[in-house]
């Protein structure tokens, strides 16, 4: 766990020496859990952001993406059920005066007995080897079983208290548990309150006649209040789906674990409108699209599990987390839920507005059923980051800090360096910059010996250096260096451009 603790204090000092990610106004010293994506970090973001939005709606016929406001009428958020039960339960340690989330302090300690678990199965397989079956030790270890049975009581008992709004029995199931604050360490607990989590704002000139407004705490009531006017410009038929990323607020209490969970962010969210009895085969059509998407990116299979929900959001008859090894554990990276008709249902009462789609092969008109894909984009930059970023020793004995993001979304593409800073090396390695940069994002770097220079361009992200020396001089070639493997190879300076897009291609790495 340690070592994990050091790799994510590395990740946030790395994202800020390489121009990813500042502190937001921190010459102020910041505000806490709010975050400005620097130089790097834009580029990645926009990359990432590029990457969904072209295998969601490029790559279907029947996907079109739109850009809703940030602000909407108040009585959105009054259909959409948000004034009402969009809500964390609290509870404040009175010697420390710490405010943490309820259920995170369970969840927290449900994990520590799963990775207790974890520890005695690992011990016993490096004692038994080969001859060793997983199966049955997990289910007769004694130690095993109290630590797994504990874990799934204290969950069960969580989401049912939940469910129910039964706070008194949180705050009982905290105390049983004798779970302490991290802070203090102390069990002196308050009772469990419920917490509102939208950021509210005034629409008007003056304090009187304003109007109380929300910023939006998701974008996916802007797709639903926009579902008829999409239906009927764009001439869709079901089923279809409407794309949209942007900015979402929440009042996060317990904003934590760096860009992880952060009071401003960013969605990449799909709503899939279907017809009524048909959305559990697209629930799951969409579950396999998604989880192929990521591991089109080559991070690694076993990075990534599916999460199925014991508690079900009030408007929602499936859900399920496509979940990632972060460096802090397994968290959720996106959620696959299937949303009946609750919203557009909701939307039609409180607007008095019919949001129906007459299906001319039923001969009927109806409320369409939703299944919605929706993604944290700034959690999809922490997993592709945190990812990245290794510490390598070379055959050779010295060391290197590599940020090895997948090509497609690297921030520079490439490099270009003259070998020296005269011999006209300069001027050739900029005319090369400035051909390649009408279709990649390049640049140029002079400084330093280029041994340094490579160094600094591995722990950037850049996948490939160009370097033009004395020979370029004589035949027209430079060397392309390759930030994974090191490799280096001679090619023309007319087959730059090409051998870069072979390797950033959207159709390579998205078919």
């Amino acid at each position: 766990m340690a070592n994990n603790e050091d790799h994510f204090k590395k990740v946030i000092s790395h994202a800020k020496e390489y121009g990813y990610i500042f502190g937001s106004s921190e010459i102020y010293d910041g505000l806490s859990a709010v975050y400005d994506y620097a130089q790097n970090g834009v580029e990645l973001k926009k990359n990432i952001r590029e990457y969904w939005w072209r295998s969601m709606v490029y790559m279907h016929q029947n996907i079109v993406g739109i850009d809703a406001a940030i602000l909407m009428h108040p009585t959105t958020w009054k259909a959409s059920g948000h004034v009402d039960a969009f809500n964390d339960p609290l509870i404040d340690n009175k010697d420390s005066k710490k405010r943490y989330r309820a259920d995170v302090l369970v969840e927290d300690y449900a994990e520590k007995l799963n990775q207790k678990a974890q520890k005695e199965i690992a011990k016993a397989k490096k004692r038994f080897g080969d001859a060793f079956d997983e199966e049955q030790f997990v289910a007769t270890n004694p130690r095993v079983v109290k630590y797994l049975s504990q874990k799934d009581a204290a969950l069960k008992r969580l989401a049912k208290s939940l469910e129910n709004e039964d706070l008194a029995d949180v705050k009982a199931l905290i105390e049983e548990l004798e779970i302490a604050c991290p802070v203090s360490g102390s069990r002196n607990w308050t009772d469990v309150k419920q917490f509102n989590l939208m950021f509210g704002t005034k629409l008007g000139a003056s304090a009187e006649s304003a109007t109380d407004l929300y910023l939006r705490p998701e974008t996916a009531q802007g797709i639903f209040v926009n579902f008829l006017n999409v239906q009927k410009t764009g001439r869709m038929k079901i089923p279809f789906g409407i794309a949209q990323t942007g900015k979402a607020f929440r009042n996060e209490i317990v904003a934590r674990q760096f860009i992880f969970r952060m009071r401003e962010f960013e969605q990449m969210e799909m709503q899939f409108f279907v017809r009524p009895g048909e959305e559990m085969k697209w629930y799951e059509y969409w579950k396999e699209t998604r989880l192929n998407w990521h591991l089109s990116l080559g991070m690694g299979k076993e990075n990534y599990r599916f999460h199925d929900h014991e508690k079900l959001a009030h408007y929602a008859n499936a859900a399920a987390d496509i979940e990632f090894n972060f460096p802090f554990g397994f968290k959720e990276l996106e959620g696959i839920h299937s949303r009946t008709d609750f919203d557009l249902k909701a939307h039609e009462e409180y607007s008095g507005k019919k949001l129906q789609f007459f299906d001319p092969e039923m001969n009927e008109s109806y409320v369409p059923y939703v299944v919605e894909t929706s993604i944290g984009l700034d959690r999809m930059f922490l997993a592709v980051f945190s990812n990245s970023l290794k510490d390598e020793t070379l055959e050779d004995g010295s060391s290197r800090v590599v940020l090895k993001i997948p090509s497609i979304l690297a921030p520079v593409k490439a490099a270009v360096l003259p070998l020296v800073k005269k011999d006209g090396l300069p001027d050739i390695a900029k005319e090369i910059v400035d051909k390649l940069r009408w279709d990649f994002n390049v640049i140029y770097d002079e400084k330093d010996a280029v041994g340094r220079r490579y160094r600094r361009q591995d722990a950037a992200g850049t996948p490939f250096c160009i370097t033009v020396d004395h020979q370029t001089l004589e035949d027209q070639t430079v060397t392309l260096r390759d930030r994974d493997s090191m490799e280096q190879i001679r090619i023309p300076i007319s087959q730059i451009s090409e051998k870069l897009k072979d390797t950033v291609s959207y159709e390579k790495w998205l078919s």
